[in-house]
């Protein structure tokens, strides 16, 4: 039964991403152009297909001359789309590289020639923190990346991670914005974070940011982070402090959400409903680390199970980790690992957990996981193959487990990113 219950698992993952998709969203909210040119500045997970939609709008549908629009968009590795005038670039994530170096240089030079008739329209999705790169003064390329290396080691939640890297960043936390001014500016932007606010998605680069330098500093002692001298240094000059609310350089400027991690759970809970489950949507904001949540939500399974519900429990939010062993994988498959531990033995039930941008964790590869499907005969079949999912777990290997048993879930690129999925269903014998 379990087994027979992982097609309708995948085909709920692929609801919730199809309904997240920049062609499912994004038309209706694009501004009418201007007397003068579109600037299209793209970065993030979802910025090749965001700007392919956008060309097909302006150049298809509104027959704009294609001298009018021009840009660069940029997003991870393997996430480009075949774009006709906009350049594309595709860059390192999570740790930034040279070329996420080269699309943030070439966007603030963009943003800087915006003249008084043209627009700058911003189209943002998850990633863009580590696709733009434009070290603050005084911190360099190596900087960046041994503080982001760090962050993502220490546990630290996304929003915690933002803030010491908006500060760290000449196009971050409203910076953006200061270069496109006087200029009209418009952003478009996917969510992929809890809560949706838009200073957190992709670090707000065009909207005013709240967080302080004090705050990165506390954020820096709470991890006890060893950084570069010149990272601390920055993080101590008041030149680095980031655009408050009020700043003059966000009069007039938009800002629009094209989909929401909520909106994909909408999708998916009408799917449950329509496939005869009772659904319990635990929310779309769920954090914490990934082994305690799934712990939690493996017991809520039994009660529902104990019970003799049928019913898909879902949630979504961004889980963290924090890395104490050698091995490979994301949050995700750290808590699919966790959560076949806990539900070892119980019948009947069967859970995914995958990112929706297609890549959870892994090495920066197209070709990354991203995530994992268990069933109460995961932890059997494993130790059945002479694997011991607890060393797994300790050693923070949830790739390597999973790639044994075939449980990967691998889709490849998904062109968009409204944060993590997960669904459990629970069923009769």
């Amino acid at each position: 039964m379990s087994q027979n219950l992982r097609p309708f698992l995948t085909d709920l993952f692929r609801t919730a991403v199809a309904a997240a998709h920049p062609a499912s969203c994004l038309p209706p909210l694009l501004p009418r152009p201007p007397k003068g040119r579109v600037v299209l500045l793209a970065a993030g997970k979802a910025a090749g297909s965001m700007a392919e939609v956008t060309e097909g709008f302006y150049l298809d549908q509104l027959k704009l001359p294609p001298e009018r629009l021009s840009g660069v968009a940029v997003a991870r590795h393997g996430y480009g789309r075949p774009l006709r005038v906009i350049d594309m670039i595709e860059a390192g994530h999570p740790i930034p590289d040279a070329a996420g170096l080269k699309a943030a240089g070439r966007a603030l030079e963009l943003a800087d020639g915006g003249g008084a008739d043209d627009l700058v329209l911003v189209l943002m999705s998850g990633g863009a923190s580590a696709n733009w790169i434009a070290p603050a003064d005084g911190v360099s390329f190596e900087d960046k990346q041994a503080v982001t290396r760090a962050l993502l080691r220490s546990g630290a939640h996304i929003g915690e991670i933002n803030c010491v890297r908006k500060h760290l960043s000449r196009i971050k936390g409203g910076r953006l914005a200061r270069h496109a001014y006087p200029t009209r500016l418009v952003t478009i932007a996917i969510s992929d974070v809890p809560g949706d606010d838009p200073s957190a998605i992709g670090s707000g680069p065009t909207v005013p940011d709240p967080t302080t330098l004090a705050d990165a500093r506390a954020i820096v002692a709470k991890y006890n982070l060893a950084l570069p001298v010149g990272v601390t240094r920055a993080l101590t000059d008041t030149k680095n402090e980031s655009p408050k609310p009020g700043d003059p350089v966000f009069t007039g400027s938009e800002f629009k959400l094209a989909t929401r991690p909520a909106d994909a759970m909408r999708a998916a809970q009408a799917a449950v409903s329509a496939a005869g489950y009772e659904c319990v949507p635990l929310g779309d904001r769920v954090e914490g680390e990934a082994r305690e949540v799934a712990v939690s939500h493996a017991e809520l399974a039994k009660k529902l199970r104990a019970e003799g519900k049928r019913a898909v429990i879902l949630s979504g939010g961004e889980l963290t980790v924090t890395i104490k062993g050698e091995g490979r994988g994301g949050p995700n498959q750290e808590y699919a690992l966790a959560l076949a531990i806990a539900l070892a033995g119980v019948p009947a039930v069967a859970a995914l957990a995958a990112d929706t941008d297609g890549t959870d964790g892994g090495s920066g590869s197209a070709s990354d996981p991203a995530g994992a499907l268990i069933d109460g005969d995961t932890a059997a079949r494993a130790k059945a193959a002479g694997l011991d999912p607890a060393a797994f777990l300790a050693d923070n290997d949830s790739t390597g487990f999973f790639s044994r048993l075939g449980d990967l879930l691998v889709p490849g690129p998904t062109f968009t990113n409204v944060n993590d999925f997960r669904a459990i269903v629970v069923d009769r014998t």
